[in-house]
Order: C-alpha cells, then structure tokens, then sequence
C-alpha cells in the first residue's frame, strides 16, 4: 500500500453545509433559520457562558481578591541544605545545578533551620534572622540581590542619566546651587537683632471730665 492508496474512513469527510444558494437546496432565502426571531439575527447568543437571557454562571459567582501582577515566586532553601555544596559563592545558579530550586523560581529565600560548618559567601533575594546568624557563625557572609526594576523604574532611571548628562541642565544646577549658597553666607552674615528689653508698663491716663448736662427745655424765645 502506498500513500495514493490511503482512503478515509466511511463519514469522515462530510461535505460543507452551504445555505443561501437558491429555494431549491432547502437552505436558501432564509438560510435555513427560519422568519425573524432571536435565533434568525447574527451575531447573538454564539459567546460563551450564554444561558439564554437569564444571569450567567460567571456573573453570579461571587467575586474576591485579585492578582497581583508584581508577585513573585520565591524557592525555599534550609541552611542545612547548604552544607551539601561546596564552600564558596552559593547562588541561584549553583542552587538550580544543584536541583535545589526550580528553573522557574524567580528568587530565593534562605530559612534558618540547621547549622553549617563551612564560610560560604550566600547571594540570595530573602534571608531569615535565624539564617543570617547561622552563616555568621560559620564565618560566611550574607549579600543581599538588588530586586529587578520595572519598566517604569527603568525609564525614569534613564530619564535622570540624560538631564544629568545634558550640560545645559547641569550649569542650570550648579547657578542655583552658587545662589543658594550666595543666600546662605548673606543670611548667616547678617547682625542679628538685639533683644528687645522688658516694655515699659504704660502709665494709665487720667479719667476724662464729665461734661455739663444739657438743659431740658428748649431755648428762650427772644424777646420775651
């Protein structure tokens, strides 16, 4: 038998469903959907999750939490499991060679439980208290791994690199900072002022005359 010779089985292959293509196919005018109707319109009820108008299952559960798109999965490593490498530089690269984390981890972190007898030098993203001490005591040393920047740290580090590159901006700087300094050295060389003494109490003023009450009745006609 040859590949010309392979046949499909009986029903495989069914031919294509074509409608709109005359009355006499059976299919056609309407497109076998029938006359106007929610089934007979494009586009409705073919997304998912549709239940036929009522509230669908997905919007009826209740919803809670998110994700946190900053996450980061970390592999743990007991001290004591240090103690199997040999005694240098232990990192992640050596801990994945070493089938003690994941290709996937995306940091690790260094729990205390155990001791070691060697001075290794650990470079890891977390250390615990209790892990920290015990690499002490063995004589090695902690180096903590800087977090990788976001795209919007990395930019405005860039951002900050140029406008200190640029010698405009840099001779801008150093004007205000020689004015600064220029404002300092006057406010520091300026006399203050004396302090002011105890003020004299005020001495109270004598009390006003009373004036003459003024006559009830109206002035004298002349003449009379």
């Amino acid at each position: 038998m040859t590949l010309g010779q392979l046949k499909a089985p009986k029903g495989a292959n069914r031919a294509r469903k074509r409608v709109g293509r005359g009355q006499g196919s059976g299919l056609g005018k309407t497109a076998g959907r029938g006359a106007k109707g929610q089934k007979a319109r494009s586009g409705n009820m073919h997304f998912e999750g549709f239940e036929g108008g009522q509230m669908p299952l997905q919007r009826r559960l209740p919803k809670f939490g998110f994700n946190n798109v900053f996450r980061r999965e970390f592999d743990e490593v007991q001290v004591s499991r240090l103690g199997s490498l040999p005694v240098g530089v232990i990192d992640q690269a050596l801990l994945f060679a070493s089938g003690l984390v994941r290709r996937t981890a995306e940091g690790v972190v260094v729990l205390g439980q155990g001791e070691l007898s060697g001075a290794y030098t650990v470079r890891a993203d977390r250390v615990t208290a209790g892990a920290r001490a015990a690499i002490e005591k063995a004589g090695g040393t902690v180096e903590l791994v800087p977090r990788p920047q976001t795209m919007h740290q990395k930019a405005k580090a860039a951002k900050r690199a140029a406008n200190e590159a640029d010698p405009q901006r840099a001779a801008k700087k150093a004007a205000k900072a020689a004015q600064a300094a220029a404002r300092a050295e006057a406010k520091a060389a300026k006399p203050e002022k004396a302090p002011k003494g105890d003020a004299p109490e005020k001495v109270a003023k004598p009390p006003k005359a009373e004036k003459a009450p003024k006559a009830k009745g109206g002035a004298e006609k002349k003449g009379e």
